[in-house]
């Protein structure tokens, strides 16, 4: 059976904690995004249980009475515990090293294989077309997992909302952004 997935990075945020909530711009984007999707059979709505994505799916989902499945899994990659002011810096090398690791975060291949998960039980589900809804920084692993060039600078390219669909045929897959910002 061929799985379409709909990776969605969620749409304008007024921060960074698991309640910031979509700024009143991000509202209208959800919207936006509710329209962009409208013409799209979807089977299951798979959400971070973040407020920030939520919101972005929520305008969609109760259009099409579509219950939203909180997925902790989908939760945004903790970098560390510490403050960092270069955390720009720190973010890249993780790119560059899976396994680095700060204190008190979790390692890119970590937190990938998290994400994974979640993909590989919509592969063997009975779902044909499914949407996720996480954040940047763990769809970026997940999207660098399918195709090796999306890095730190692709990272970096991302906007919000964006905008992913991952085709899976009997082991093939197929990445193509959808999202024109």
């Amino acid at each position: 059976m061929n799985k379409n997935i709909y990776i969605i990075r969620h749409c304008e945020a007024e921060g960074q904690s698991s309640d910031s909530p979509l700024t009143e711009n991000g509202l209208i984007q959800s919207d936006e995004l509710s329209y962009f999707l409208s013409e799209i059979e979807i089977d299951r709505i798979i959400c971070s249980p973040f407020l920030r994505a939520i919101q972005t799916i929520k305008p969609f989902a109760e259009n099409k009475n579509i219950e939203i499945e909180m997925e902790s899994r989908l939760t945004e990659r903790v970098l560390s515990s510490l403050f960092f002011s270069d955390w720009m810096d720190k973010l890249e090398a993780t790119f560059n090293d899976m396994d680095l690791k700060y204190e008190g975060g979790e390692s890119s291949n970590e937190a990938r294989n998290r994400i994974i998960e979640v993909v590989n039980e919509i592969e063997a589900s009975y779902s044909e077309n499914t949407i996720i809804v996480a954040h940047g920084g763990i769809i970026s692993l997940l999207l660098n997992h399918y195709d090796k060039n999306f890095g730190f600078e692709q990272w970096k390219s991302l906007s919000n909302p964006d905008v992913y669909l991952l085709k899976i045929s009997q082991n093939n897959f197929h990445l193509k952004r959808l999202w024109k910002d």
